[in-house]
């Protein structure tokens, strides 16, 4: 029955395919072990324990807030939260403040990535496994093939999530960084013209909306936090974390400095604003710099090429019509020799 069944999985799928039936069994398993963990209902007795024993596990501040603030019937991943979410508090942090610095405010946004890496992870897995199946009962794929095939979109599904977070993070950060300087002019106008720090932050939001939607959120969203009666040391450092750019941090550091010492806001910006602005066209400059270095493999691969074809092309071709020619009235006059051989004969 064994050798029946065994020449049954060979036929169509080659050598591999008894190893890959068992692999493809193993990986049913697993997703069904991992429903099962999913589904299962905590036991009474550990619920009994949990509530006499303080955790172990340190979660990170303002999860369950938030997890209790989510609660409704909208989300669907609640359920499988503590399978989803990093249970550490620096890791809960990490992937919230990367999420932060990428735009996604949701409350929801870390749950919400990891189960898209679990998803397309195990989705390119399942697209791997059929695609190996495929090759196998077409052709006689090797072992590297099958493991490559079968792995690799499971592994680029998986990363696929974390590698567009880290774009829109860099390109964010790049967008705030380029609208900043801007946004500081802005904001000297309106405090020299008689208005509150509040008050300007408010109105370069309004105006930078168009521009730099980005950088306008983050104005916005100080400007909310003041009104809702934040500390306002607490609403300026919590902006330079959201944004991770350096230039925003010190500019934080100048408005608590200014406010804790009791200088001029205006001064402050306008010495600030000169610096960012200098620090702008030096970055410009930088930029120009590097542009020859870029151009240098381009510019050689267009344009040695064509000039060596213009340079050396006609040699070359008279050197090679000379030897055809050579070869051609060798081979000719070898010919009459022997015709003139053969006629004396």
């Amino acid at each position: 029955m064994l050798q029946t069944l065994n020449d049954t999985l060979i036929a169509p799928l080659g050598p591999l395919g008894p190893v890959m039936l068992a692999g493809a069994a193993g990986i049913v398993l697993i997703l069904v072990a991992l429903a099962f963990l999913i589904r299962r209902e905590k036991d009474p007795l550990d619920k009994l324990k949990d509530s006499n024993t303080t955790p172990k596990v340190t979660t990170a501040p303002g999860k369950d807030k938030l997890r209790a603030a989510s609660n409704g019937r909208g989300d669907k991943l609640e359920r499988y939260s503590n399978f989803l979410e990093p249970q550490s508090e620096e890791e809960f942090s990490a992937s919230r403040l990367k999420l932060l610095q990428a735009g996604y405010r949701s409350k929801n946004a870390v749950r919400i990535f990891h189960f898209s890496q679990f998803a397309m992870g195990i989705g390119g897995l399942i697209l791997g496994i059929a695609y190996t199946l495929y090759l196998s009962a077409t052709g006689d794929p090797t072992t590297r093939d099958l493991a490559l095939y079968g792995l690799g979109p499971g592994v680029v599904g998986y990363m696929l999530p974390k590698y567009w977070v880290n774009r829109r993070q860099q390109e964010r950060k790049q967008a705030i960084t380029n609208g900043f300087p801007d946004s500081l002019d802005m904001m000297l106008v309106c405090v020299e013209a008689g208005q509150s720090l509040d008050q300007s932050i408010i109105r370069v939001a309004r105006e930078l909306r168009t521009g730099f939607p980005e950088l306008s959120e983050e104005y916005e969203m100080v400007a909310y936090e003041m009104k809702a009666g934040k500390d306002k040391t607490a609403v300026l450092r919590d902006m330079a974390e959201r944004c991770g750019v350096a230039d925003v941090t010190s500019f934080v550091t100048v408005l608590i400095q200014s406010q804790q010492f009791g200088t001029s806001i205006a001064e402050a910006l306008r010495v600030y604003a000169g610096e960012m602005r200098d620090k702008r066209v030096m970055r410009a400059e930088e930029k120009a710099n590097t542009l020859p270095t870029k151009m240098t493999l381009a510019t050689m691969m267009l344009t040695v090429p064509p000039l060596l074809i213009i340079l050396i092309g006609p040699s070359v071709w008279d050197i090679y019509q000379t030897l055809g020619g050579g070869g051609a009235a060798e081979a000719t006059g070898v010919d009459e020799g022997h015709e003139i051989d053969s006629g004396e004969e």
